[in-house]
């Protein structure tokens, strides 16, 4: 009998030293599951500082972080096919808002910096330009993202259309880039006279920057959100959280991207 009750009792202090769990012994979730991954698709514009916000959480709370980075176009269309992925971050509101509308994504993004339109030519700048209506000047060599898959694409469509040149300058395109890393490529090559960039990608040591007044222009809002079949959803709303916190938005501006919100940016 004693050594019946010995068994016994070794059975019941293995159990209340095990792991806690649901029935099968599965253990129960927790807010940031150990080696749990999550997978962020992102604007190819955005890959400095998301690169590096993706190392400083994995170092923060264990978790790695895998990316994509494309077009917003291409994104989109990846989350619609795969429905798979956890975290959704464009260059601008309006391609959230398409991935939202089709149900890829929340409906309520955190907003995390502004990507700023610029005109940038080389240095010296060399075709005289000073504002946005040179880019309609009979021969002007144009390099602009794809309206169709870049937030700098359409930007440019809503500049041109205020300024009431759109035809003209579409005429003077001679490139269209899928990303807005393509329309560096393009202007930094001399395949281009101009290019509509963004304040982080027009790099000062590269190019000359005309700015467009905040009137004149479209300013982008870089939103984050999560979508809507993530499997991990506390872990991916976590990563959106620290992306759109006070430490994320400082790697942001070191990328030179400002911070959201900021009144200068406010028309």
């Amino acid at each position: 009998m004693s050594v019946l009750l010995l068994l016994l009792a070794l059975t019941i202090f293995a159990g209340c030293t095990g792991t806690t769990g649901t029935a099968g012994n599965t253990p129960a979730p927790t807010d940031n599951p150990a080696g749990e991954k999550i997978f962020v698709y992102s604007g190819a514009g955005l890959k400095g500082p998301m690169s590096e916000i993706g190392k400083v959480f994995t170092e923060k709370y264990g978790n790695e972080v895998e990316f994509t980075f494309a077009g917003s176009g291409v994104l989109i269309s990846q989350m619609k096919t795969t429905n798979l992925g956890d975290v959704f971050i464009p260059g601008g509101q309006p391609d959230y808002k398409v991935a939202a509308d089709q149900g890829l994504v929340v409906a309520d993004p955190q907003l995390v910096a502004y990507h700023v339109p610029v005109i940038a030519v080389p240095k010296g700048n060399p075709k005289e330009i000073k504002d946005v209506t040179d880019l309609a000047k009979s021969g002007m060599r144009v390099a602009l993202g794809d309206a169709n898959a870049t937030a700098i694409g359409k930007a440019g469509v809503k500049i041109f259309t205020k300024a009431g040149i759109l035809d003209d300058v579409e005429k003077n395109v001679v490139m269209r880039g899928a990303t807005i890393n393509e329309v560096v490529t393009a202007l930094a090559s001399g395949n281009a006279d101009v290019a509509l960039l963004t304040k982080d990608n027009a790099k000062a040591d590269k190019f000359d920057i005309i700015e467009i007044p905040v009137a004149d222009n479209s300013i982008l809002i870089t939103p984050i959100g999560i979508t809507t079949f993530t499997k991990n959803p506390t872990l991916a709303q976590k990563f959106a959280d620290f992306t759109a916190s006070d430490e994320g938005k400082a790697i942001f501006k070191k990328y030179g991207f400002p911070p959201y919100p900021d009144p200068k940016y406010t028309a």
